[in-house]
Order: C-alpha cells, then structure tokens, then sequence
C-alpha cells in the first residue's frame, strides 16, 4: 500500500511539478487564522498568490509574512467582509498587484448562537450579513475578473458551509440558516457562471477544532460592530480523544472519533479548487469525519 501511494504522489507532482494552483490568484476571507489560515498557507504552497484578508489586519500580515519566508506571494488586506466598501477594496488591492484573480474562498465567519426564541434581531442580523449577504456582494463584484469568455485557466468559487446548514442544530437557528443559504447561492452560482468556466462549490465542515469549537469557558472573543461576541461552544472540547472511559471517543458522534485539524479542512477546499476538480460544481463537500451521515 505504502508503494501504491508513492506512486499516485509521483503522478501528482509530475502533473502538477509547480503546484496544484501554478501561478493562480486567489482571495481568501477570513485568513488571519484557523481554517482560513491553513488554506492561505498550503494555497501557496501549492503555487497560488494570496490575497490574505481579514478583519484583524495585523494577523492577516503575520500570515503573509510567513508565505513570503517560505518562498511564496502573498498581500494582505484589512476589513470587514460586511463593510459595503470591502468587496471593492479587496478587488483593487488583488488586480493592482497581480492582474487577475482565479479564486474566491469565502471562509470568514463566527457564530452568535441563541435558543430560538431568545434570539434577538441584531444576532440574527449580523450572521446573515456576515455569511450570506458579504459572500454574494464579493462574488458579484469580482464578476468582471471570473466570467470571462473563452477563458481556460482555472476558476472557481468555494462558499463555506457546515453541518449546521445541511442538518440544522440547536441554539443555531441564526448560523443554520445562514450555512443553508449559502448552498443555494453556490448552485445559482454554478449555473449561471458554468458557461464561463467558473466552478463554484461548498464545502460543509463538522466538527473543526478552532476557536469556534474550542471552549467557550475560554473566553474568545469577537468585536462586531462594536460589541464583543463571545466565541466557542459551553463545554467544548480541546481533547481529540478522552470520553471519561478508557478507550472511549470524546466525539461519539463521529465515527473517525476525533475533531478535524484546520490544515484537514483546508485540504479540502485545495481539492475543490484545485484541477483534481476540474469537473467538480455545484457540489457541497462534507467533511465531517462522517458524521450526520
């Protein structure tokens, strides 16, 4: 077996000797840090120029820093993905510095989670214009750059999703309908774009270990609009494994019984941008380690 992986490696990096993204442009929300930042480093490794953005622009410039020492090409770009200014603002910084963009990998995102009928306006609010309306009025305004007829090179759109939009859950009625809308935005997408070329995904996490599944006891934290929202999940694990009995999964409802890594996710979204995918749209991608199925 260990010979028959070599060998499809082999394949991979003959194929694709410069990269799986040689030479493409990608913007990337959300990259400052977890699955965000994972997809912008392992993008550039495999060849991509990346526009980094993120709400906190001094860690979106962290990042960069380390894609530069590693021999990559990378910008980063501060703001709100919800600012009315943001799509236009993230548009001109990626085409003055490269000239064209093959990407968009809408990641940036947080929960707000209340029970149902405790949920105020303004939390229902913000995670439908975070999620749903800031992805559609990036992807509009980069309409220029991707539906361009005649093009080959590879484009694609990837919108972040999760379980909780396939399958709803409790205390995310906000978050769960906002991850459904999105899917249905991705589909219009690969419909209307595919006559130009352009993919367009979803790719559907579980369980991430990331600020937003970590402990809520941990005291993260998010400033929105001038109020801090409190990140994590009340009890939330930090453990992949541990359950209380020896041998006993702390994830019992996952059936690889562990949390996935940020850089798992973010292989993910590489494969649905990747040529690997070439024939891959309007498709939602669950990486849950199994779970929900």
């Amino acid at each position: 077996m260990a010979n028959r992986l070599s060998q499809v490696t082999g394949h991979l990096t003959n194929t694709y000797g410069r990269g799986l993204l040689a030479g493409e442009v990608a913007i990337i929300t959300g990259a400052a840090q977890g699955i965000g930042r994972s997809c912008a480093l392992l993008y550039a490794k495999e060849g991509a120029k990346v526009v980094v953005t993120d709400l906190d622009e001094k860690k979106a410039q962290l990042v960069v820093d380390e894609i530069k020492a590693g021999g990559g090409d990378a910008i980063a770009v501060g703001g709100d993905v919800a600012a009315d200014d943001f799509p236009q603002k993230v548009l001109e910084a990626t085409i003055k510095k490269y000239g064209k963009l093959n990407h968009i990998v809408n990641n940036a995102g947080f929960t707000f989670d209340r029970m149902l009928h405790t949920t105020p306006d303004d939390a229902w609010d913000i995670i439908i214009k975070v999620h749903v309306r800031a992805p559609f009025r990036l992807i509009r305004a980069a309409a220029p750059y991707l539906r361009l007829k005649g093009s080959t090179e590879n484009r694609s759109i990837i919108n972040v999703s999760s379980t909780s939009g396939l399958h709803g859950n409790v205390g995310q009625a906000n978050y769960a309908a906002a991850k459904s809308a999105v899917i249905g935005l991705t589909k219009t997408i690969c419909k209307e774009w595919g006559p130009f070329g352009v993919r367009a995904n979803t790719v559907a996490f579980g369980f991430v270990q990331t600020r937003l599944t970590a402990a809520k006891e941990e005291g993260a934290t998010i400033e929105i609009e001038g109020k801090k929202v409190a990140l994590g999940i009340p009890g939330g694990k930090s453990a992949a494994t541990g359950g209380g009995k020896p041998g006993a999964s702390a994830y019992p409802g996952i059936p690889l019984g562990r949390g996935a890594t940020p850089d798992e996710a973010a292989a993910a979204v590489l494969f649905l941008a990747s040529p690997l995918a070439s024939f891959v749209s309007g498709h939602t991608l669950e990486v849950t380690g199994g779970q929900g199925i």
